[in-house]
């Protein structure tokens, strides 16, 4: 796999005992799934997708009225949370990522609740309901500071990769955003 900005990959050859290898657009990775262009919105939705397949099967149990609201949030953070966030420390979130990562966790609560989607209401009352406020984007930003700090402190090959302090030419256009100005704008506002 070559990873690239570039619309038109460049077709790599790689022989092993004269046999050549495939080359792929993404493949997976302990657990994560590494795509050509270098984002991560095919790993975060593949994490929501088996989120939510898992959430289905523990449905018995976490939309169970006789156990406690709180409860079913503790399993919830104890059974899902950790396939939800598996690798979220790599992650550069987006806007848009985020909107999808904050509507993964009212589409949970929601579950929980027995709430339809029909029923008309509003994420705050679901979340006053719930008692609870979005912690799902605050906790995956702790993580990636953590894990940059981690980073940060090793001069090796991981943090010219984290900070992106690389020789070169900029691209044209707008720049991607990287996990160190991510972070720093979390700080901040």
């Amino acid at each position: 796999m070559v990873v690239s900005r570039k619309q038109e990959l460049p077709i790599i050859n790689i022989y092993i005992k004269g046999t050549r290898l495939k080359q792929k657009d993404q493949f997976k990775y302990l657990g994560s799934l590494i795509s050509s262009d270098g984002r991560n919105n095919s790993e975060v939705a593949s994490r929501i997708a088996q989120a939510k397949t898992n959430f289905q099967k523990m449905k018995t149990v976490l939309t169970n009225k006789n156990i406690s609201i709180r409860t079913r949030r503790r399993a919830l953070e104890c059974y899902l949370e950790p396939i939800l966030m598996y690798g979220c420390e790599a992650w550069t979130i987006s806007k848009q990522t985020q909107r999808k990562l904050e509507a993964t966790e009212m589409w949970f609560l929601r579950r929980m609740l027995r709430i339809s989607w029909t029923a008309k209401k509003t994420n705050d009352t679901v979340l006053e309901e719930a008692h609870t406020t979005r912690l799902l984007i605050s906790k995956i930003r702790k993580r990636q500071a953590t894990f940059f700090g981690h980073v940060m402190r090793r001069e090796k090959l991981e943090n010219l990769v984290t900070t992106g302090m690389l020789e070169g030419k900029r691209s044209r256009g707008k720049q991607r955003e990287k996990l160190k100005s991510s972070l720093k704008a979390w700080q901040t506002g």
